[in-house]
């Protein structure tokens, strides 16, 4: 394998495996793409810790990695253990200050914890919390994306979501946003590369987007 090659890392977002990535393709002359995926938390597990072993699985050094919603706070939270060349995220936020009202409030009264996240293992649940959206017309899209249920991943990454504590957002990221986007709106992201008409699901549904612009991105 040429060593010119840009090694490019992609976590996908709460719940999600990496097919969310299926239609992202990047010049296999410049690029080698790596999937991550979920791993199921320890009891009590920080959020730190959590990245510390998940970050045990990008092998190169000065890799691109690039983080999906939830995946995105992760990916921020692995770079404190990685040697990066960029830092990505996508339809995500870079700190507290972005989270939307609601989850603000969810942190603020524990609202979090009342959700029953057994029944979150029923697919189209799921998709209406990960997403933010129905998904009467592609539900059956979703059962493919969706399949990490682990009641103890779900307890453990909601509350993670609703309770990140990131005061300031660090300074080498490149934040990628839907105008859109109905779980994080774009009313409460500052500094981001905005995509006209994308949603929180832009990564598949925009995917043209991403393949025309992600390597300019990369590279730039």
């Amino acid at each position: 394998m040429s060593p010119e090659l840009i090694h490019v890392y992609f976590m996908p977002g709460m719940a999600a495996n990496p097919s969310i990535f299926e239609h992202i393709k990047l010049s296999e002359n410049q690029f080698k793409v790596h999937l991550l995926e979920w791993i199921i938390p320890n009891p009590n597990e920080s959020i730190a810790d959590y990245a510390e072993r998940l970050a045990q699985n990008v092998e190169h050094e000065n890799s691109v990695l690039i983080g999906v919603s939830f995946g995105g706070l992760i990916v921020q939270e692995m770079s404190k253990f990685l040697s990066l060349n960029k830092l990505f995220i996508v339809s995500s936020i870079k700190n507290e200050h972005e989270l939307p009202k609601r989850m603000k409030v969810a942190k603020r009264t524990k609202a979090y914890k009342l959700i029953p996240t057994r029944l979150l293992s029923n697919v189209e649940a799921l998709a209406k919390y990960t997403f933010g959206e129905t998904v009467t017309k592609r539900l059956e899209l979703y059962k493919k994306y969706l399949s990490v249920s682990d009641k103890r991943y779900l307890d453990w990454a909601i509350e993670q979501m609703v309770c990140w504590k990131k005061d300031e957002s660090l300074s080498n990221i490149i934040h990628i946003h839907g105008e859109k986007d109905g779980v994080f709106p774009i009313n409460n992201i500052k500094g981001c590369i905005v995509v006209k008409g994308g949603t929180h699901i832009m990564i598949i549904n925009k995917y043209k987007w991403f393949n025309e612009n992600l390597p300019k991105l990369i590279l730039s």
